[in-house]
């Protein structure tokens, strides 16, 4: 066999065996070493000397002084400590409260509630199991549509892996070398849009049928405008406080991303704080979270690293670069058949591995199709989203079954959530249609004038 083609075995092999259910990080870098030996064995030479472990040393090094992804374990020690401060039960009754007269109040405080949430932690999961165990029963109490409610909940609930201060956006960024403030620039219009189009939808079903989504009684809502206004400002307002300073530090320059993180954990702290619910055991769950989180992410990174450059050295790479340009595909079609390729990928995998493996594989072609990468990654993080929502394998419905009442069928919540997911493929459309939605406003903040 040629180099090219063990390189072509070795990437057919580690999807095989990945679908099998190895652990994917362990698999990497396993098959990285094993199949370094090979490429870089040189008779006579001692078994230690195989340039393989020199290679997976470096990456680990690269790995672990890496500034850019100083900020994940950071952003999500931040969320984390906000998702303990019962600070989500304090917006969502402050939003629902506030939103009585719009139709569908309870599923548009639900995604309002979601949007905020995500840019506090990032977190699917989190987000998805909290608002199941809050919203969603309010929404079920007040006879909502079982497959309206779940699908806001599940929806809104993956926004945190577009909306900065993505932990998503932060591993794209270090995967292809691209800086994090202006991919958190380029995030901000296209997810503010998708989570305009998900209220709208919402406002025009339960318009069209308000047994979708009856009004709340009177008794729940005739609260005196004065508390309302208290209300949000003691839940909404401290919040968005600190989303506002740790972003705005981000995007106007006063702060990196770590650095803007950090100060993220330290406010996180004082609003726990400030809100009674600051403990010894909420830190440490935190803190356990956290490591494990970083851990699992930084050994995918050396696992990714060192498995990449055994396939381009093995020649897989030039193998998979001219197998696109022979289908003389125009920068159209390169795009398309790139996220056809990723969505079908988010069925078995997370997002962590299409990132950190997958999508190396395109970066080297987005310069022949003269696709910018930051364009290419809201794309990706965008069509990420919908890998939470399709069945088979849609987490986010598994993450929301998890806690829903027993009689709530996983095929309702399907059901559900389907619309949804095209709501995220006409965002992909117009953004497509109109690159200046995610390309502008970095642009705008940091192209010299």
């Amino acid at each position: 066999m040629t180099d090219p083609q063990v390189g072509m075995l070795m990437l057919g092999l580690f999807i095989f065996i990945i679908m099998l259910g190895f652990p994917i990080a362990f698999t990497l870098i396993a098959m990285g070493v094993g199949f370094g030996f090979y490429a870089y064995f040189t008779p006579g030479q001692e078994f230690i000397q195989n340039r393989v472990f020199t290679l997976l040393v470096q990456k680990t090094f690269e790995v672990a002084s890496s500034d850019v992804l100083v900020a994940i374990p950071l952003f999500l020690f931040m969320g984390y400590l906000v998702e303990r401060a019962n600070i989500l039960d304090r917006l969502f009754h402050s939003l629902q409260i506030s939103m009585k007269n719009v139709p569908g109040a309870l599923a548009v405080a639900t995604l309002v509630t979601c949007a905020m949430f995500a840019t506090a932690t990032g977190i699917v999961g989190a987000v998805v199991t909290l608002m199941g165990l809050l919203a969603f029963p309010a929404m079920l109490k007040a006879g909502y549509d079982v497959k309206l409610s779940a699908g806001v909940v599940c929806a809104g609930g993956c926004l945190g892996i577009l909306i900065p201060p993505s932990i998503l956006l932060i591993v794209y960024a270090a995967t292809a070398g691209v800086s994090a403030v202006k991919l958190y620039a380029a995030a901000f219009l296209p997810g503010f849009l998708l989570t305009a189009l998900y209220i709208v939808y919402v406002i025009i079903r339960t318009t069209i049928n308000p047994k979708l989504a009856p009004k709340l009684p009177k008794e729940q809502t005739d609260i005196p405008f004065g508390q309302v206004v208290w209300s949000l400002a003691t839940s909404f307002l401290p919040l968005a406080l600190l989303i506002t300073s740790v972003l705005g530090a981000i995007l106007f320059g006063l702060a990196t991303p770590s650095e803007a993180a950090g100060i993220g954990a330290l406010g996180s702290i004082v609003l726990a704080a400030a809100y009674g619910a600051l403990n010894f055991t909420m830190l440490r769950d935190s803190v356990y979270l956290t490591a494990r989180a970083t851990a699992m992410v930084c050994y995918l990174f050396v696992g990714s690293w060192t498995f990449s450059a055994v396939f381009a050295y093995l020649g897989g790479q030039s193998v998979v670069e001219n197998f696109f340009l022979g289908l003389n595909l125009s920068t159209t079609g390169f795009l398309l058949l790139t996220q056809i390729i990723i969505f079908l990928l988010g069925w078995p995998l997370e997002w962590t591995e299409i990132i950190i493996i997958f999508v190396p594989i395109f970066l080297p072609l987005l310069p022949k199709f003269g696709v910018d990468p930051i364009f290419f990654g809201i794309l990706v993080a965008l069509n990420t989203q919908t890998a939470f929502n399709t069945p088979p394998v849609a987490m986010a419905a598994f993450y929301l079954k998890g806690v829903a009442p027993p009689w709530v069928k996983l095929t309702d919540i399907f059901s559900g959530a389907l619309p949804f997911v095209w709501m995220v493929f006409m965002t992909m459309i117009l953004v497509y249609i109109f690159p200046g939605i995610a390309l502008w406003l970095p642009d705008y903040l940091y192209t010299a004038r």
